[in-house]
């Protein structure tokens, strides 16, 4: 019961208040008891000793002792009150308790000399003979305006002190019952306040240690209890809102950060990574249940950790571009915003990592195309200005040296014709526009190899290769337009023939996969090394450039065939390998006849 703090603060206090007032009422009340008493004491001995005045005020001039003794004693033992004359010199003339010749001088008294100057004089004091506390009162006694001597009335105090610890005793009883009785009421009162403490204290708990579902009880009548209870409801509800809130904002900011393409991670002042972000854990390798025993080092570059050191310290955020060793040899390039960031009392780095690698190989690529293109394109125009040069000095006498200085210029002009229209052919159709104004529709596969064997044949016998031309059994059809389907299968089995030697075989195939078209050109040419293999589509870029210019090859006619292919929902795959020839297969979905 008393475990409770407010509990022992409630019932100390009611129990000291209880005490002080009915003590302080007490000590009151007794006083008051004593002083009025004592004051009715007075009075009465004032009056005593008016009335034993006049009834002695002729014996008390005469100076009739003898009469004076017996009338005290008389009056002594009618009324036992203590009368005692004395003399203006202080003499004692008479007494009702002892004989007045034993009686000392009591002109030093304190009441009788109080007496003297004032209409009384009063003391109280132990009686030196009874051993009992007596109250004296002292009246002086004039006759004819001269003062003669003095009456003196005394009564024992001891019944009123009796009284006085009687009622003492009464009191402090009265004041044990009552702290007594206190007690009781003050524990049931504090019960009483602390039971709805208690209750709320435990539903407050619960709602602390995470249960913020969880709704205070409690009604008492409109007090303030059920107003502490409305209020700490509706914080908890707000709370609830603001925490709800928080979380749906950290979700979702999980999940942007989670499935951003950058790689985000928090380093702290000694180099650690404190937090990652699921990129960042690719990326780098980094396990999440093993950070903050990662140094930025593991990822492989001191220029990273001395820049994070100098943001730290500047407090300024700064931009550098990294290099990083990937897998296979791969080299990833990085641009790493580096800004300051406070948790609390720590300082943090916040490192974004935006992986360039690619937009760096566009940039490689864009740069080695425009060379590629310029040194295309000077080639044959260095070709065209040198014998058109050689003509301007010719004086055309040899008419066969002519004529082969000029079919070179034409050749030269053709393939430079070749290049521009393949190049605008690639960006005609790679552009928004020409993609929807290619129009589609079904064409028969087995028809378009059959004019494709046709058209090459004459060039494959000069080679004496074979061209073998396999159509399938079934009509095969695809959705394309058809000049530009022809322009696919042309190239590549014009490539074949191109690429193979004297004697070489080539063949072109098509058959059902499926709900597929698959279409297959395969030689047994020189084939392709797997280092260029990755690469052959890529525009103006060839295996062999000698060969391949000697050929008329300008690096456009593979870029521009997979392209189409794409174009038409198709996929191109290619396998070759070095001295044996290679394998381009073609699918497309399968088309229905309008």
């Amino acid at each position: 019961m008393f475990h409770s703090k407010i509990t022992r603060r409630l019932v100390s206090s009611f129990l000291l208040i209880v005490l002080v007032s009915l003590s302080l009422l007490g000590i009151i009340l007794l006083n008051y008891f004593r002083d009025y008493t004592m004051q009715q004491e007075r009075n009465t001995l004032i009056l005593n000793a008016k009335i034993v005045e006049t009834a002695f005020e002729d014996i008390l001039y005469t100076r009739n002792t003898a009469t004076l003794d017996t009338t005290l004693r008389e009056l002594h033992d009618k009324t036992s009150l203590r009368i005692t004359i004395v003399d203006a010199d202080g003499t004692v003339l008479g007494d009702t308790s002892e004989p007045s010749e034993t009686m000392g001088n009591h002109l030093g008294r304190e009441e009788i000399q109080q007496a003297l100057s004032e209409d009384y004089g009063i003391a109280v004091r132990e009686s030196a003979t009874l051993h009992e506390n007596f109250m004296y009162v002292a009246v002086p006694v004039y006759r004819n305006g001269q003062f003669i001597g003095i009456i003196r009335t005394s009564a024992s105090l001891a019944s009123m002190e009796q009284s006085y610890y009687t009622g003492l005793h009464v009191i402090l009883s009265a004041l044990f019952f009552a702290l007594l009785a206190a007690l009781i009421v003050a524990i049931w009162l504090a019960h009483r306040q602390v039971q709805p403490i208690r209750c709320l204290s435990l539903d407050a708990m619960e709602i602390a240690s995470g249960n913020l579902h969880k709704r205070l009880r409690w009604r008492s009548g409109d007090d303030e209890f059920d107003t502490l209870v409305k209020t700490i409801n509706r914080l908890t509800a707000n709370l609830s809102r603001k925490i709800q809130e928080s979380q749906d904002e950290a979700h979702k900011m999980s999940l942007i950060l989670n499935n951003t393409d950058n790689a985000i991670m928090l380093i702290d002042e000694q180099g650690l990574i404190v937090s990652t972000n699921r990129q960042a854990e690719e990326s780098f390798h980094l396990q999440g249940n093993e950070l903050h025993r990662h140094s930025i080092h593991v990822i492989g570059s001191a220029e990273l950790s001395e820049a994070a050191q100098v943001v730290c310290c500047e407090g300024k955020a700064q931009t550098i571009t990294l290099q990083l060793d990937g897998e296979n040899g791969a080299v990833h390039t990085f641009q790493v915003f580096l800004a300051p960031f406070r948790d609390g009392a720590d300082e943090l780095v916040l490192a974004v990592f935006h992986d360039i690698s690619l937009l760096q190989e566009i940039n490689h690529r864009q740069a080695e195309f425009v060379s590629n293109a310029a040194h295309e394109l000077a080639t044959p125009l260095t070709s065209i200005s040198g014998f058109a040069e050689t003509l301007l000095d010719d004086d055309f006498k040899d008419p066969e040296a002519s004529h082969h200085f000029i079919n070179i210029i034409y050749q030269e002009a053709q393939r430079m014709n070749r290049l521009m229209k393949g190049l605008l052919e690639l960006a005609r159709l790679d552009s928004r526009h020409g993609r929807t104004k290619v129009k589609r529709v079904p064409v028969s596969v087995n028809e378009t190899l059959e004019r494709t064997g046709r058209l090459l044949q004459d060039k494959a016998a000069g080679k004496s290769q074979t061209l073998q031309v396999e159509p399938s059994d079934e009509n095969l059809l695809v959705s394309a337009a058809p000049e530009l389907f022809n322009q696919i299968i042309y190239n590549l089995t014009e490539n074949a023939v191109k690429y193979t030697p004297e004697g070489g075989t080539i063949l072109v195939r098509s058959e059902k996969d499926g709900d597929k078209v698959k279409i297959t050109v395969k030689d047994n040419g020189i084939g392709i090394s797997p280092s260029d293999l990755p690469r052959i589509f890529d525009r103006f870029y060839r295996v062999d450039k000698a060969r391949a210019r000697k050929s008329g090859g300008n690096g456009i006619g593979l870029s521009l065939v997979k392209f189409l292919v794409e174009l038409f929902g198709g996929k191109i795959e290619v396998q070759s390998a070095l001295g044996e020839g290679t394998v381009f297969t073609l699918t497309f979905p399968c088309t229905a006849a309008e």
